[in-house]
């Protein structure tokens, strides 16, 4: 029993010596990646330029291709409610109709004018003949027959007058029935049923937005258009150049419709030194409403460009460093200007970095101006990390 006990007492301590070992490899393994007492081992990549897909964002504007306002032609009391609001309408369908009563009885006074004056111009016709012949027997002279003709051209311009009268009427009475002038959908309505309206009222009964394609404007700075203009030679190179366009809406999704910009404003705004652009994207399922927001997004290819990773910087008073390893393998603590990226992982660099600068890319904060290091490669430091990870993982196991 002894012998046994003192054979099992042996191979437990044999196995914590051996945990213990792995436990130290395991914690000199991360001491050399986080700068502590070693070798001071830090993974660092060289620059290298690159090409990249990168976006420009403009605060956008969305309206419908037509937004008409509809207003009356004539006055009168609302009778009749045609749609309700947000209703998708026709190109000629019945929106409001206003109390026709009236217009219909201009019609019948107009169209009996003009039967009146119709019998006048036929009697007056007659009358003329009739001097005409007896003009012709030398029975009456010049004055009786241009006096009759003078009264048939007399009676005729009132049958015009009367007969213009009547198509304004009957013009008047289908102003009664107030029509949408394309499909789209309905606005707001302000005025309801027993409501007077009128030409002159300053609010429109409603508005009608065709948004089957929706109009999305913004702006660029005059700076950025005159670069694009000197690069593509004029304006409509300009509009040529252009990729498709996406648009980014209020709840920060991206409309699933991409765009194309169609105009550029030939003026530019004095107070914001910026010039009023245009594109146009289709909206089958209406999603995209007028009066909306959102942001044009421009994709644009960059060449020859460095990019640092987000983690190899630090950040001392809005200022952006990172650590360039000289040729001693010194650490220069270096500032940068950046411009971010949508990537979260990268930061394009626009001064302080060049091609062929070596950049510590782990562990920057905890590296000092001055500090001497031992380069890796990336994938070396990944390959030690994992070992140690394993390492931790097999002792976990064996106890």
């Amino acid at each position: 029993m002894k012998t046994k006990m003192n054979r099992s007492l042996t191979t437990r301590a044999l196995q914590i010596s051996v945990f213990a070992l792995c436990i130290s490899l395991f914690s000199c393994g991360k001491k050399q990646q986080g700068g502590m007492p070693g070798q001071h081992e830090y993974a660092v990549r060289t620059l290298q330029p690159t090409s990249i897909e990168l976006q420009s964002s403009y605060p956008a504007s969305i309206e419908g291709k037509q937004d008409i306002e509809i207003r009356p032609q004539i006055s009168g009391f609302i009778t009749k409610l045609g749609v309700d609001e947000g209703s998708v309408v026709h190109k000629g369908q019945t929106l409001f109709v206003i109390d026709p009563v009236q217009y219909k009885a201009a019609v019948q006074q107009a169209e009996a004018s003009v039967k009146v004056a119709k019998a006048a111009v036929a009697t007056a016709r007659l009358t003329a003949k009739n001097k005409k012949d007896l003009f012709n027997q030398n029975i009456i002279g010049d004055y009786e027959l241009q006096m009759a003709n003078n009264d048939l051209i007399s009676k005729e311009a009132n049958l015009s007058q009367a007969q213009a009268e009547l198509i304004t009427a009957r013009q008047n009475l289908s102003y009664t029935n107030v029509t949408s002038p394309s499909n789209g959908v309905v606005g707001s309505i302000p005025y309801r049923v027993g409501s007077l309206v009128g030409p002159s009222n300053a609010t429109p009964l409603t508005t009608v937005s065709n948004i089957d394609e929706m109009y999305v404007y913004f702006s660029m700075t005059e700076k950025q258009l005159l670069e694009l203009t000197r690069k593509s030679g004029n304006t409509v190179n300009v509009l040529k150049s252009f990729p498709d366009v996406q648009l980014k809406i209020a709840d920060g999704s991206i409309y699933t419709e991409t765009g194309r910009i169609e105009t550029v404003s030939g003026v530019i705004d004095p107070t914001t030194g910026s010039v009023s652009m245009r594109a146009t994207f289709k909206n089958p399922s209406h999603l995209l409403k007028s009066g909306g927001s959102g942001s044009i997004i421009i994709p644009y290819k960059s060449d020859n460009i460095i990019l640092v990773p987000q983690t190899a910087t630090t950040e001392v008073q809005d200022k952006k460093y990172v650590f360039v390893v000289g040729a001693d393998n010194k650490l220069i603590d270096t500032q940068i200007t950046i411009s971010n990226l949508d990537n979260g992982q990268d930061y394009l660099v626009t001064s302080g970095l060049k091609a062929g600068d070596r950049v510590v890319v782990e562990g920057a904060s905890t590296l000092k101006d001055g500090m001497d290091i031992k380069p890796i490669t990336e994938e070396e430091s990944a390959a030690k990390l994992k070992q140690a990870a394993g390492m931790g993982a097999a002792m976990g196991g064996k106890k």
